[in-house]
């Protein structure tokens, strides 16, 4: 065997992680899209150096079954943010404040994702919008616009300050306080909206200092959403990673569930 092919076969063996955003591209938001892929590619690089065999899909610039057959031998799924969910996913009114640009084929794609990654036990995590799709995929509601306290975001600054630092209080018995192994942590994140009514079968994981939903969990399925950006260059150092190995770990404890059942 050759080096090449050494390689090419341990490539092969590593564990299959599909990041999927929302559009490949936003002509006419360069500033905006460059921010957003900017916290993809920290998601990318750091779950390669984690050991996992990444790919890239953009919802929007596929169907919704093109999107499903793309990823349908992921072991994990990471969901990232964008623009707004399209209120009629959710049951809500077009024309509030701060509305975005819709992408109703990427929303519909990211919410059959998240049904599927539930009916299969798949390890998800959603971040930011990703969180918002996991709510609503399981009949949750979207609070439309929250009042900016200066908790949240920061408005009328350059995009690349728009992120602000607060703190979350992580809800005792979660798997997000176990991974992190403390209650308290400090966070970045830049959102207009936030989770409503809880989805089915879904938990507050995090709570921020003004009471909203900043994470949220799958009470039986290896599910989780952050509200928050870890993947944001001034976010603590291994915040991203430790989500990551979160993934790693829901996916070690479904193989070995499914090797007892086989055996």
């Amino acid at each position: 065997m050759t080096g090449s092919e050494a390689s090419m076969n341990t490539q092969a063996d590593l564990p299959r992680l599909a990041v999927v955003e929302v559009t490949g591209s936003r002509p006419d938001q360069r500033e905006y899209h460059a921010k957003v892929q900017t916290l993809i590619s920290r998601v990318t690089g750091e779950g390669e150096q984690g050991g996992w065999q990444v790919t890239r899909t953009a919802a929007a610039d596929v169907s919704v079954t093109e999107l499903l057959a793309a990823t349908i031998d992921a072991d994990a799924i990471v969901i990232v943010g964008g623009e707004d969910i399209a209120p009629r996913f959710y049951g809500g009114r077009t024309g509030y404040e701060g509305e975005t640009r819709h992408y109703e084929i990427a929303d519909a794609g990211q919410i059959a994702l998240v049904q599927r990654a539930v009916a299969q036990g798949t390890p998800l995590l959603g971040i930011c919008r990703g969180l918002q799709i996991i709510n609503v995929a399981l009949g949750g509601s979207i609070v439309q616009h929250i009042e900016d306290d200066g908790v949240h975001r920061t408005d009328g600054v350059p995009v690349d300050e728009i992120l602000t630092e607060h703190g979350v209080t992580l809800v005792a018995g979660s798997g997000l306080a176990g991974s992190f192994g403390r209650a308290e942590i400090s966070v970045q994140s830049a959102h207009h909206q936030s989770v409503g009514r809880l989805g089915d079968g879904l938990v507050a994981a995090a709570l921020a200092p003004d009471g909203l939903v900043e994470a949220l969990e799958h009470a039986s399925r290896p599910i989780t959403g952050v509200q928050w950006h870890p993947e944001a260059p001034d976010s603590p150092a291994d915040q991203l990673g430790v989500l990551l190995a979160l993934l790693g770990g829901q996916l070690a404890s479904a193989r070995f569930a499914g090797e007892l059942i086989a055996a």
